[in-house]
């Protein structure tokens, strides 16, 4: 499970990702609402944590920016407010919980859990593009008859690719997904692990394969 946290007070910021690593969640941290909008908007995380006071933008304006976009994700907001208004409008524009500061972090997590579990029963368990078939429980990429266990970068890499379909993924993005944000991994860690796919894509006797888009990224392509 992969989390977002979108938070500008930074010691509180980390405590979450410390919390939510002992709890076997991977997270990443934004400290503004305009790099948060954008990460979000990747729709890769299986939830966002996410304040309502934030510099550049709001976490209303991002709530409703990410529902308008289609993006399903659920979102737990913090916030310092304690309005019955504020509340209410957080919910009604599509986020799914409310917690007031101070919290206890036993509460947190119990949302956490609450949400990801809510959100996994309604997301597909099995990813489907071209001739492959990605079960996400398992981390095993099928082609047919034959099946192969992938890395969890693997997995993130080829997760990604597949939710994008004939989309263009740029190395930023796969950086930011199967690194995490604040990593120091570069291009060529990404290339290194696009060839170890290619390699597993091979042994699957895959029509579906990486394509490259120089100065772009990559995609899928249906070769049939």
């Amino acid at each position: 499970m992969r989390v977002l946290i979108v938070e500008d007070e930074r010691n509180l910021a980390e405590t979450l990702r410390e919390m939510l690593k002992q709890n076997r969640f991977d997270s990443d941290i934004c400290f503004d609402g305009e790099k948060g909008l954008k990460y979000a908007q990747e729709g890769t995380y299986d939830l966002i944590i996410l304040d309502v006071m934030l510099p550049k933008v709001n976490g209303f304006t991002i709530v409703e920016r990410l529902r308008n976009a289609g993006v399903a994700t659920p979102i737990l907001l913090l916030t310092a407010r304690s309005s019955v208004d504020d509340y209410v409008h957080g919910l009604d524009l599509g986020a799914d919980y409310y917690l007031t500061k101070p919290f206890e972090m036993q509460e947190l997590m119990a949302c956490v859990r609450a949400l990801t579990r809510r959100h996994g029963e309604v997301v597909m368990d099995k990813l489907q593009f071209g001739d492959l078939m990605l079960n996400k429980s398992t981390c095993e990429l099928f082609c047919g008859d034959r099946s192969i266990r992938l890395g969890k970068k693997e997995f993130s890499i080829m997760h990604l690719l597949m939710m994008n379909g004939n989309v263009v993924v740029t190395k930023e993005q796969i950086l930011d997904n199967a690194w995490g944000v604040d990593s120091e991994a570069e291009d060529n860690n990404v290339e290194v692990y696009i060839s170890f796919l290619r390699k597993k894509l091979r042994y699957l006797h895959a029509e579906t394969q990486i394509e490259t888009l120089r100065k772009f990224g990559y995609k899928l392509q249906e070769n049939t």
